[in-house]
């Protein structure tokens, strides 16, 4: 279990107070994904999509970039 979860509805996180996902839950995502990187962009998107709700005046290439940009 993660310290590293978001904080809603601002989207940050609940270990270190940067933008969510952090660094930190970037690794961690990555590790628990490793043999699906399909289901990680899935989830990320997913997540994408409740942000975008929340954080509605944020650019969508901005959110894009920080949901989605890093998986790979």
């Amino acid at each position: 279990m993660t310290t590293h979860g978001p904080v809603l509805p601002i989207w940050s996180c609940g270990g270190c107070g940067g933008p969510w996902p952090c660094e930190t839950r970037r690794r961690e995502l990555r590790a628990e994904f490793a043999e699906a990187p399909v289901s990680l962009a899935l989830y990320m998107g997913a997540q994408l999509a409740r942000a975008a709700e929340d954080l509605h005046w944020t650019p969508a290439g901005i959110l894009h970039r920080r949901f989605l940009g890093w998986v790979r």
